[in-house]
């Protein structure tokens, strides 16, 4: 029976605890247990004696989780431990059989839950075998992906998407393209943090955290995989990645490739009306191939001057070259919906996307329970490079070259543009006595970026510019931040209360036009959690935070970006950012089966919108962006694992929502319109034995309604199975068997209605194949950095 300790630590009073337990194998004292917060940090590493037994001391209140490593492997790793007394664990078996070689280890579940956030655990899955990370992320559950690639979680979009804790500097396609040249072998595992706290930057709804593998293993280690998929086209994923670890220093490096190749076929139906009397329509066909060559490399080190001070840098680069083709053919109807003629536009684009970063921090240790003071300076730079090219020709109704001048038509457009980011941020965690612990920090950032975009009209041989699309936009940011948390734990009860000032300061200056936006304001972002154990097995949980979506770079950039004669997208400089009022009560059953209710109110709601504008006689649609008065959310999460037999094992995840949304744009008043609409995942996993395990994973997302679009219900089913080895895995997928994945939808204006239909890549086979090499004692992860709060923002809304 456990009891509480009234040990006092001589250090600093603080209560402290321990955790035994004991491991029932003849070979217990020839493996080491390991201690994990759940930030997987490592805590300790303790081991076994002559009977088995270990026991971690002098731990803080909090949650751990332990790991025991065997030959080189993992043999065994606990589900989260809540540690608030002294805890003696069950004894651990560890399966002594092996099968040529591989120890049958414990795999951790493909979702669970921890401190708050919805974990996906991409390495354990077969079917993200092969894959991009902005595929495995359209698969997860409650994650929804438009026809333009905005990324929405259990129906809210405007998220904050980041890479091992930093910030992207792209949304919308731009950001869809880079998480497209990331190999899911890289992925370890992908957090959704739905209700951030005030330690965390006060930007987007929620948070997507995609964490890469990092190799926390002493001496040196490394890895190698490859995979070759084909659906329509080919797709390639290499990575390669080696760490060395001694007790001072910690050096890592890794690089991927990916060649990968698909298809967006975007089929339109778009019908114009004035006053409700229906005028003209075009009824398009757009089939868009594109390839991408994605090079990703870091190197870095971590050096432990001593106990308490640990320096560290890394280096990053990303190289993105892909060459997008497109042919957009449009029939044109007249105001009795018979043929008045067509066009055909085919485009050819040049583009390159370049990012390096460069991070350097400190880490010193207060004390040994967990107090300690980290410092971060980041520099980002991101630069890109489009050479686009239009080709119109217009017919009439016979098919014959339409007198219209000039025919044809051939526009060229030159777009170069360069963000840099700056930031420095410093962060104290102090523990007190009697269970108190104090976080705080600060934070500045500089963000500067140049676009100048250049169109020339080439109809007639001799390339000369266009000036209503050319523009040249700079835009300069600063945002000061400060935070303070306190966070009390009692024997069943635990508080947190935070507080978070941002002060912004932008402006955005179209030299074109000699326009100026400025905007200054200071906001407060206050967040709470309350926790309470009804007992051994039961928790509830209740948390409220205020959040902040600032408009992209991009959105506010008022450039028209030509997409064919009848479309353009334009930015909107005076966009506002948005807030929003989050609360979420959790109920958890033995930390494995969880229920959420959740409401949200945001004001200002950025959203996509279509604007049918009369542009010197012709009807054009202009995607853009603006704000919405209001919008509502409602929803209740259920995570439910079953061990349906002892080699099937089932992960199900059901998310029920109701948005709704309130707002005037296009002349077009909607006011709390929305549905009731839901999302089922489900993941199962079998195993078979030999080495051998298989995957049958669903998902179904009904019909819904955000603002003006109505979507129709998609769904998809894959399988995968793997075999072990003693050093490497072998995975075989077949995602999306039936192609029913692709969204379809009508969006519905007073004077425009249009229905689309999506075809994309997504009916895939993929075979992998990843080796392992090296030792097998864990060490300290390394840290990533410190920009956390900017670079959403740099790309297409």
């Amino acid at each position: 029976m456990s009891f509480f300790s009234n040990k006092i630590s001589a250090q600093t009073a603080f209560q402290s605890y321990s955790l035994s337990g004991s491991i029932e194998s003849d070979k217990a004292s020839q493996v080491e247990i390991n201690l994990f917060n759940t930030e997987n940090k490592l805590v300790k590493t303790e081991l076994a004696d002559q009977n088995g037994k270990f026991t971690f001391n002098d731990l803080a209140n909090g949650n751990y989780y332990v790991q025991i490593n065997k030959n080189g492997s993992e043999a065994y790793k606990s589900e989260a431990i809540s540690v608030k007394e002294n805890i003696n664990l069950p004894q651990i078996h560890l399966n002594e059989k092996t099968i040529e070689g591989v120890t049958i280890t414990k795999a951790k579940p493909y979702i669970e839950r921890q401190d708050g956030k919805m974990i996906l655990n991409v390495e354990n899955s077969i079917a993200a075998t092969g894959n991009s990370a902005f595929e495995v992320l359209e698969k997860a559950p409650g994650v929804n992906v438009d026809s333009n690639d905005n990324i929405s979680l259990r129906g809210k979009g405007n998220l904050l998407v980041q890479i091992d804790g930093k910030n992207t500097p792209m949304s919308g396609t731009d950001l869809a393209n880079y998480l497209r040249g990331i190999p899911s072998s890289t992925v370890e595992k992908i957090e959704f943090i739905t209700n951030p706290s005030s330690k965390y930057d006060a930007a987007g709804t929620s948070i997507i955290n995609v964490k890469l593998k990092k190799d926390q293993r002493k001496g040196t280690n490394g890895s190698l995989s490859t995979s070759l998929g084909t659906g329509k086209f080919i797709k390639n994923n290499n990575s390669f990645n080696i760490n060395h670890r001694n007790k001072k220093v910690n050096l890592f490096a890794n690089y991927s490739f990916a060649y990968r190749e698909f298809y967006n076929q975007l089929m339109l139906d778009r019908n114009f009306y004035d006053n409700g009397t229906f005028t003209n329509a075009y009824v398009q066909d757009n089939f868009l191939k594109m390839n991408f060559r994605n090079h990703i490399a870091k190197v870095g080190m971590d050096y432990h001057a001593n106990d308490k001070n640990i320096l560290g840098f890394s280096v990053g680069f990303v190289s993105n070259r892909f060459d997008p083709t497109s042919t957009n053919q449009t029939q044109i109807l007249n105001q009795n919906y018979q043929p008045a003629g067509s066009f055909v536009t085919t485009s050819n684009n040049r583009d390159h996307w370049k990012n390096a970063s460069l991070n350097f921090n400190h880490k010193f240790k207060i004390d040994s329970l967990g107090s300690e003071l980290t410092t971060d300076l980041d520099y980002i730079n991101y630069s890109n490079a489009s050479l686009q090219n239009f080709n119109t020709q217009n017919f009439d109704v016979n098919g014959n070259f339409s007198p219209v001048q000039p025919n044809p038509y051939i526009l060229k457009g030159n777009l170069d543009g360069n963000l840099n980011i700056y930031s420095a941020k410093s962060d104290l965690t102090k523990a007190f006595s009697n269970n108190w612990k104090l976080e705080t920090g600060v934070k500045t950032s500089f963000v500067k970026a140049d676009n100048d975009l250049q169109f020339f009209d080439a109809s007639s041989g001799t390339s000369v510019i266009d000036q209503s699309k050319t523009n040249h936009f700079i835009y300069e940011e600063n945002i000061n931040a400060a935070y303070g948390n306190v966070i009390k734990n009692w024997e069943k009860f635990k508080v947190n209360f935070g507080l978070r000032l941002e002060n912004t300061n932008v402006t955005g200056n179209q030299l074109t036009t000699n326009q100026i936006n400025k905007k200054n304001y200071t906001q407060l972002f206050p967040s709470a959690v309350f926790s309470y154990d009804l007992n051994e097995k039961n928790t509830v949980e209740l948390n409220f935070s205020r959040r902040i979506t600032r408009p992209t770079y991009r959105q506010l950039n008022p450039f028209k970006f030509y997409l064919d004669p009848t479309t353009y997208q334009a930015g909107n400089p005076d966009l506002n950012p948005q807030t929003t009022m989050n609360y979420e009560f959790t109920y958890s059953l033995s930390n494995k089966y969880f229920a959420t209710l959740s409401y949200s109110k945001t004001q200002n709601n950025i959203t996509d919108v279509l604007k049918p504008i009369d542009e010197n006689g012709n009807i054009v649609v202009v995607q853009a962006v603006e704000n919405l008065s209001s919008a509502s959310y409602y929803g209740l999460n259920l995570i439910a694992p079953v061990k349906v037999t002892k080699w099937w094992d089932m992960n199900n995840n059901a998310n029920f929502y109701y948005g709704t949304y309130t707002g005037n744009i296009s002349d077009t008043y909607i006011k709390n319109q929305g549905n009731f609409t839901f999302n089922i995942n489900s993941i199962n996993s079998f195993k078979i034995g030999n080495g051998y395990s298989a995957e049958l994973s669903g998902n179904y997302q009904a019909k819904q309604i955000y603002a003006y679009m109505h979507l129709k219900p998609i769904w998809s089913l894959n399988i995968g199975a793997q075999k072990k080895f003693k050093n490497s895995t072998l995975k075989f997928s077949f995602n999306d068997i039936f192609f029913k994945s692709n969204p379809e939808a009508e969006n519905i204006y007073s004077n425009y209605i249009e229905n689309f239909v999506v075809r994309r890549d997504t009916r895939v086979v993929t075979l992998s194949y990843t080796y392992n090499f090296g030792s097998s004692k864990n060490g300290q992860p390394r840290r990533t950095g410190g920009a956390d709060d900017l670079k959403q923002r740099a790309g297409n809304g």
